[in-house]
């Protein structure tokens, strides 16, 4: 069954593309704003450090050295949630920019950038749950010392699905897509945050950074 929704701006029924979708466009979504407290200059600023954020987040992984184990865990968590909040954060407000962007790829690529970030998502809300990021995340090999195996070399793990009795059916068949997406594009790889992290910083280039300090 395809899940639709009224917009909270024009009533109009639309398919939503994420969760909480609650717009049928960002165009509602401005007005919606507008309407109430929202400040376009103080948003743009919030999304360029989110984005520069996510960037530096994302670079330091293949420097950080895996004795410490508990910095590299700390780093990667770091990693999804900057990156899956600047994805959720142009999704909703930039989805022309963002749709250009993943259009600029051709298909099969796009559907592994696509992948991969809900599969992020997917560990995004794991961690929120308080699940040790420890059991999503370590080194390749089941004997492998997570403290002397180099974070470059650390993968994600296969975990059970998402409970269907925490979640109202709606929740769990969207989570349940996310997880799907985790084991496909995840599982078995490295932290697979590069593709997506270019991507996203191609979706904000030209809708989110302010004039004269590109990125």
């Amino acid at each position: 069954m395809v899940d639709t929704r009224s917009c909270a701006q024009c009533g109009a029924l639309f398919t939503p593309r994420r969760e909480h979708a609650r717009f049928c466009s960002s165009g509602c979504r401005a007005a919606w704003n507008r309407a109430r407290t929202g400040d376009p200059t103080l948003e743009l600023t919030a999304l360029y450090w989110s984005v520069n954020a996510m960037r530096e987040a994302t670079e330091v992984l293949p420097r950080l050295p895996g004795g410490d184990r508990r910095r590299a865990l700390t780093a990667v968590g770091e990693a999804v949630w900057s990156v899956t909040i600047v994805d959720a954060t142009l999704m909703r407000h930039h989805p022309v920019a963002y749709d250009a962007a993943a259009a600029a790829l051709t298909r099969s690529p796009r559907r592994v950038v696509e992948e991969t970030l809900a599969g992020l998502r997917f560990v995004r809300n794991r961690i929120g749950q308080k699940v040790d990021l420890a059991e999503l995340v370590g080194p390749g090999a089941p004997d492998s010392d997570a403290a002397k195996t180099p974070v470059t070399d650390w993968v994600w793990k296969s975990v059970p699905g998402p409970d269907r009795a925490s979640r109202s059916s709606r929740g769990h068949t969207w989570e349940t897509a996310r997880y799907r997406a985790y084991q496909a594009q995840l599982v078995g790889r490295g932290r697979e945050f590069r593709n997506a992290a270019a991507m996203l910083l191609g979706s904000s280039a030209p809708a989110c950074v302010p004039a004269g300090d590109q990125l």
